[in-house]
This record gives C-alpha cells, sequence and structure tokens, in this order.
C-alpha cells in the first residue's frame, strides 16, 4: 500500500509512503532530512492504524489492551525508533501496542514500573503501599545522595521498587515490581524492606505474592545493609511457604547478582520473559572466572530454561493470563489458610 502524503509547504516535493504490513519505508528525494521540520500528516495516519491509548483505553490490535500512551512511554505516537537489539526501525505507535515488544525480532524492551502494572492487572486495580520508606546514606558513600536524587527526579520514583496490592483477573494479589530504570534496580535497604513486606503481607493476608525482578543486583553504596536484604527476603519467603500461600517470581531483564542468588531463585514458580539476561555476575566477569569455554548464551532465559533453572518462560503478551492460571492453579492452598484463621 503507497501513499501520498501533502506537506504544508506548498515548495516542497511530496512525500510517499510505503507501508508493508510488517515493514515501513519512506522513499522521498534528496532532501529527506528535512522531513523532520515539515510537518507531514503522517501522525493521523499512523494514529488510525495504530491507536495508542489515551485516556479512554481502547483496544489495540496486538494485544487484549493497548497501555501504553505517550504520558507513560515518553514517545510521540508519530516517531520512529530502532530496536535495540535487531536495530530495526519500527513505528513507535506500534511498538508501544505491542507491549514495547520488537514486531521483527521478539526482543522484549523495559517497562517502567507503571507499564508492567498496566501490563499485568487489572486496571485501576494497584495501590500502592510502603510509600513512607527513604534510603539513607549511612556510609556517606560518595556522590551516593546526588545520584539517588537525580534518580528520583528522573523516574519520580522514591526507590528502585513499588509494591503494594492489586487484583488480577479478580484475584487480589501482593506485589512488588523492581524498575531498572532507578539506579539500575539495584536492591538497598529501602527495595528489600519493600520486597519483604510484599512478600509477608502476601502470607499474611492469605493472597498469592508476585515479584517481578530487574536488577544489576545489591546496591554498592549501601555495603552491608544491601548485602543483608538477601537475607531478609529469603526469610520472608520461608515465612510465605510456611503459611502456604504461593510466591510466584517473574525474572525480567535483566535479573542479576544478589537478586538471582536471594529471593528470585527461592519462589514457588519462577518464569521469565524471553531473552532475559539471568546470571550472577556479568558475562565478560563470568567467561574469565572458567576453566572451560561456556556457551555464548549461558545467561538468557532460554538456557536456564533448558538447564532447569526456569519453570517456564512466557511472552509479555501472555504474562497476565498465564500469573493468573498460576494463582488459580495454586489457590488449593489459600482454602487452608482460610479454614485455620476461622
Amino acid at each position: 500500500m503507497c501513499i501520498a502524503l501533502t506537506s504544508t509547504n506548498p515548495s516542497s516535493t511530496p512525500l510517499r509512503l510505503t507501508m508493508p504490513s510488517t515493514s515501513s519505508v519512506i522513499r522521498t528525494n534528496s532532501s529527506a532530512c528535512e522531513v523532520l521540520k515539515t510537518r507531514y500528516s503522517v501522525c493521523a495516519f499512523i494514529a488510525s492504524s495504530y491507536p495508542v491509548l489515551g485516556s479512554n483505553r481502547r483496544p489495540g490490535r496486538y494485544c487484549h489492551r493497548m497501555p501504553f500512551g505517550k504520558a507513560s512511554s515518553g514517545v510521540a505516537p508519530g516517531a520512529f525508533l530502532p530496536c535495540s537489539n535487531c536495530r530495526k526501525t519500527i513505528f513507535a505507535a506500534e511498538f508501544e501496542a505491542n507491549l514495547r515488544v520488537c514486531p521483527y525480532c521478539g526482543h522484549h524492551h523495559r517497562l517502567t514500573w507503571q507499564q508492567r502494572v498496566d501490563v499485568v492487572f487489572d486496571e485501576g486495580s494497584f495501590v500502592e503501599l510502603d510509600t513512607d520508606l527513604r534510603s539513607g546514606d549511612p556510609l556517606h558513600f560518595p556522590d551516593y545522595a546526588e545520584k539517588h536524587a537525580q534518580a528520583m527526579q528522573r523516574t519520580k520514583m522514591r526507590d528502585s521498587v513499588v509494591s503494594g496490592r492489586a487484583t488480577l483477573m479478580g484475584m487480589p494479589v501482593s506485589t512488588a515490581i523492581s524498575d531498572f530504570h532507578f539506579m539500575g534496580g539495584s536492591m538497598g535497604s529501602v527495595a528489600g524492606e519493600k520486597i519483604t513486606r510484599a512478600i509477608e503481607r502476601g502470607a499474611h493476608e492469605g493472597i498469592p505474592a508476585i515479584i517481578f525482578c530487574a536488577s544489576g543486583g545489591a546496591r554498592m553504596q549501601e555495603g552491608l545493609l544491601s548485602l543483608m536484604q538477601m537475607a531478609k527476603t529469603t526469610a520472608a519467603v520461608e515465612a510465605c511457604r510456611s503459611a502456604g500461600v504461593p510466591y510466584i517470581a517473574v525474572f525480567t531483564d535483566p535479573t542479576m547478582a544478589g537478586v538471582l542468588a536471594s529471593y528470585a531463585s527461592i519462589a514457588d514458580v519462577i518464569v521469565s520473559e524471553p531473552r532475559a539476561l539471568i546470571g550472577f555476575a556479568g558475562a565478560r566477569v563470568s567467561k574469565q572466572a572458567q576453566v572451560s569455554k561456556v556457551p555464548d548464551d549461558f545467561q538468557t532465559a532460554e538456557f536456564l530454561l533448558s538447564h532447569g533453572m526456569l519453570d517456564k518462560i512466557i511472552e509479555r503478551k501472555n504474562l497476565r493470563t498465564n500469573l493468573a492460571s498460576l494463582c488459580r492453579l495454586l489457590g488449593g492452598h489459600l482454602a487452608a489458610v482460610e479454614a485455620t484463621r476461622g
């Protein structure tokens, strides 16, 4: 399908937009560099083909709903952007409609915590808790306070984890969501406390605990206080298990170091998004420490699944329904919990 688009500049050469079903090619003359400076009426075409969710939450063409709009993604609907994996150019609106998954290579790009909530949980059901927690600077680590303040200003978050209650297809759950955009999702004292409270809340209330992992590991600027979170979160998981309440860990890109070595790896069910980076140390460090040669993909979700480290890999568009099914499957334990309370 080829469409001629008229510029508002009369002296400009008409732009021809060729739009196959799986690719988009713009053909123009040598003044292509001026395309962005002239106001072509391309946005109307894109908006009609790939509607971006506004306040009305209209259903999208690639998923059960389209949660991302300009306000949440920061990308204009008429823009183009490259996939960070295959480098192919994608319509921003198509990218958002596809839940920030590349339509060409299937690469799952990272989400903010708000986007994660929109993808997984029932609309308007998430209630953030533990908002009063603040991170300190016990070691007076150089530039830590400044970097933390910059991260807060940039992401509008208080720390790398947001926790609260939500409903998943009508079922109440306790959840904590790591956001890699805040200091690499590193786990400090506040992040560890929020994760611990989310897991313990599930155990106390008899509702599933679902934790979304996206972290580079413990936050070195907090020293032993950050390392202690590994033991604390692990103890919370044991309390959840003793209460007979299901705990599900969702690995997203990346899940590394102290997070992987603590609460993330001891869940009742461990699932991951495709091609997520998962490992204890970085690939370069790990390869240097190995006596024998390791495969190039040894820190991917697919490699871990083939070696029994994961229970399932779930595409983002199916994450909501799969997590709901897991909660229902494990829900028999909840009846016993309610019976003991009654």
